[in-house]
């Protein structure tokens, strides 16, 4: 009898920061879309953005540990780290997949994405041999992969929150509270991160 492979979905972002919109999105993931667990890839330092907007690599990669420790169901992971940048999907998909065979990948996207979607390297190869699960976004527009039999809509709690708006208020000494995880707030006040 083959064994079934673990069903893994991978919630690609910069997490700059994590908040509770990221934690619903991916909870509700796991616990609506028949995934096993889902995997937070934290993207790495992007060298087209501003430093001061981009907190470092593993100062958000620690947010997001720190976020998800109680969830055994959600992973973080620095996979892209390591890998040559810009870092595509494609590239991440097939590492994961050679590392961990006994694993099925599937990509997590806001609905929003699926309009540009045919712009991402290798899309067809990302359709085709993983698939897309995909949550919905107030602005989202139809998309000709809405209907498309690799792509999984799942009805999770509309969610709109901003790290730029959350950026905006560490600056100004305003208070994120319910919107950013307590535990979170403490390591971004403790490593002054944001302009906090």
């Amino acid at each position: 009898m083959i064994p079934t492979k673990k069903k893994v979905g991978l919630f690609f972002g910069s997490f700059n920061p994590i908040h509770i919109g990221h934690l619903i999105i991916a909870n509700s993931m796991v616990e609506l879309a028949e995934l096993d667990q889902v995997w937070l890839v934290v993207s790495p330092q992007n060298p087209f953005k501003k430093k001061s907007t981009l907190a470092h690599e593993f100062d958000r990669y620690d947010l997001v540990d720190m976020a998800i420790k109680d969830n055994f169901k959600l992973q973080v992971t620095d996979v892209e780290f390591r890998m040559p940048k810009p870092s595509y999907t494609i590239d991440t998909l097939i590492y994961l997949s050679e590392k961990h065979p006994s694993y099925e990948f599937q990509v997590i996207v806001g609905q929003d994405n699926l309009s540009h979607f045919h712009k991402w390297k290798n899309h067809e190869v990302i359709l085709e041999d993983y698939g897309l699960v995909v949550y919905p976004r107030p602005e989202a527009k139809k998309s000709r992969f809405d209907d498309h039999p690799k792509v999984r809509m799942v009805h999770a709690p509309m969610v709109d929150i901003s790290a730029t708006f959350i950026r905006q208020c560490l600056k100004e000494e305003r208070s994120i509270k319910y919107i950013v995880p307590d535990e979170v707030i403490n390591m971004i006040k403790l490593r002054k991160l944001f302009g906090a």
